[in-house]
């Protein structure tokens, strides 16, 4: 383990949260809020000069980052961004316990979007920018940001990447890594920007546009209402409905299609599944909701933009589901567990390893029927290697083990059973809202504050896919002799 190597680029992450809390500042300083500034001032000022004696201390000239060093780098990372990012909301008292306030860091960071707070529009604008600033960096990654643009972290490792950015294959799009992760930024800030010009085309305040179009982005869904997205026009609807879905989509795909490469992006198994699981999980709650909603048009609105948001684990919400028949509310459990496609800033298990696994069982099923047959599993044209299979059937035992794990621990919180159930799926998969108590009209303000740090970790590691924080809480990775 290069240690000196490891906090020193933790440090350096530091500098970058310092930075990107300047937003909120310059936001609470717009709308004459002194106090949230001299919050975010002075947090800005602690981590920026601790980062610094952090790096001072870990200067080296040893720059190898070894596979562990990558996965220790980016779960370590996480967890000070979101014990740091939690540090304005109490000092400015927007939100007075700590343990809430690391939850809702967690939450914004990890796009998970759940959220402690009872009356959300009571909250400062600086803080509420701080909410969804956080969504737009966690989606695409912290530490992608920092290789795109710190020339002396890019291209020294692809580990810290892989261990960072959504789906089962992370790889370079074009030669330098460095410059991979520039062409996913630049792409992510685009569409981005489009939408937050598409939401004042549609009479939203400037303010409103931000900030949705950054829980949009990051697929991580904090609304600034108590009702979240349910009183904005319906045009507002749509257009965020439609952009959830885009972005839950690869953007490997995006950079093809720029490249000219249409045919390809279209020929992709994973956007096809994505669009016909959606498609017809739409159908299928259109139809159940037959008669809830006044006209086919406002059912057909709720039944998108709901199916949008689950499947790409954004959690804005129109209208609340809970009161929905329990086949829809069937029909989103399902979709939070699968979630979007890999490589993009969705959450859930991904469309690819969902494919894959199916394909698994078809392979196994027609070899006990025909023993001696010799099946393949091909997926985007290719034939897949026996240790990609077992990968990735080897995740899905894990993520189920790992839900039901933190299913287990909140059941000692006095909730029903489809509360605490469908919390442990929400927050693992970063999702947000959830059934029952923990509602899309609700909050987790009434889980204990043991319950919330346990239910922030599990989003850590929901976000990270799980091994980076199995790795980083290995006593073994720490160990110096070990590669």
């Amino acid at each position: 383990m290069n240690y000196k190597m490891v906090f020193g680029t933790v440090g350096t992450i530091m500098r970058i949260e310092a930075l990107l809390m300047l937003v909120p500042l310059i936001t609470a300083l717009i709308y004459r809020e002194a106090g949230t500034a001299v919050a975010f001032g002075i947090t800005v000022a602690a981590a920026f000069i601790f980062s610094l004696l952090l790096s001072y201390l870990c200067r080296t000239k040893n720059q190898t980052i070894y596979a562990k060093d990558g996965f220790a780098i980016v779960s370590l990372a996480w967890i000070i961004l979101s014990a740091v990012g939690a540090l304005p909301f109490v000092i400015s008292g927007d939100i007075t316990s700590y343990a809430d306030a690391f939850f809702e860091t967690a939450s914004g960071f990890t796009t998970t979007g759940a959220s402690i707070l009872r009356d959300v529009e009571s909250m400062s604008y600086g803080c509420l920018m701080w909410r969804s600033f956080t969504h737009w960096v966690g989606g695409m990654g912290v530490l992608v940001f920092v290789m795109a643009f710190i020339p002396n972290l890019a291209d020294r490792s692809i580990h810290i990447m892989r261990a960072e950015v959504p789906g089962p294959v992370v790889g370079k799009l074009v030669p330098r890594i460095r410059d991979t992760a520039k062409v996913l930024y630049i792409i992510y800030a685009a569409m981005t920007a489009v939408q937050v010009v598409l939401l004042l085309v549609g009479g939203n305040t400037l303010f409103d546009s931000i900030v949705h179009s950054l829980g949009t982005a990051g697929t991580g869904g904090f609304g600034i209402k108590g009702d979240s997205l349910a009183g904005y026009s319906a045009y507002t609807q749509w257009v965020t409905a439609i952009f959830m879905l885009m972005f839950g989509i690869n953007f490997n795909l995006y950079y093809l299609i720029l490249m000219r490469k249409a045919k390809s992006a279209v020929r992709s198994t994973d956007l096809w599944t994505y669009i016909g699981i959606g498609g017809v999980s739409i159908i299928l709650i259109t139809a159940n909701l037959r008669g809830l909603y006044p006209t086919l048009s406002e059912t057909v609105r709720h039944a998108v933009f709901q199916v949008a948001s689950i499947i790409t684990t954004t959690g804005y919400s129109t209208v609340d589901f809970n009161l929905w028949p329990g086949f829809s509310k069937a029909v989103l459990l399902i979709l939070m567990f699968i979630g979007g496609c890999a490589g993009s800033t969705a959450g859930g298990l991904k469309i690819s390893r969902v494919v894959i696994l199916f394909k698994t069982i078809v392979r196994e099923v027609k070899q006990t029927i025909s023993p001696r047959s010799v099946s393949v599993i091909n997926y985007e044209g290719k034939e897949l290697e026996k240790r990609t299979v077992s990968a990735v059937a080897v995740y899905f035992a894990l993520y189920i083990f790992c839900i039901l794990a933190v299913f287990l621990v909140i059941s000692f919180e006095p909730f029903d059973l489809e509360t605490n159930f469908s919390v442990a799926v929400s927050c693992f998969n970063n999702i947000g809202p959830a059934f029952g108590a923990a509602g899309p009209m609700a909050s987790y303000a009434d889980y204990s504050a043991f319950s919330k740090v346990f239910l922030a970790f599990a989003m850590l590691f929901g976000r990270l896919e799980i091994f980076p924080m199995l790795i980083f809480f290995n006593p073994r990775t720490w160990a110096s002799s070990q590669r």
